[in-house]
């Protein structure tokens, strides 16, 4: 069985995002975990964030049990960028792109794997 979590318009860019969640994909719940404690980067606690909602999903509403589930996909899409103004010199003004991304973590418990897709 799959379970699935997803976070929306994170303030982060998706590029800095996507380098730590294709860390996870096909580990373990606690070598995930594990990964993710080590990083420094901000951008690891929101993934730590979903993967946590993901394994509470499947042990409150499927009754798995979390040492079973592995990491079946991890990714980060690209989500709206809110257009900033930076002001410049000589009366000019320059664009910002301020980016935001969504990050969807699905994990498996291994069975029937051919009936998931």
């Amino acid at each position: 069985m799959q379970v699935r979590a997803q976070a929306k318009y994170l303030r982060r860019g998706p590029r800095k995002v996507r380098r730590y969640a294709r860390l996870i994909v096909g580990k373990a719940i606690d070598e995930a975990r594990a990964i993710l404690a080590v990083q420094s980067s901000p951008a690891c606690r929101e993934i730590e964030r979903v993967l946590e909602s993901a394994i509470a999903n499947a042990e409150n509403n499927h009754g798995l049990d979390a040492e079973d589930l592995t990491v079946k996909k991890a990714f980060v899409d690209e989500g709206m960028t809110i257009p900033r103004i930076k002001p410049r010199a000589r009366g000019r003004a320059d664009r910002i792109k301020k980016r935001t991304c969504h990050v969807t973590v699905v994990l498996t418990d291994g069975e029937d794997e051919e009936n998931d897709q």
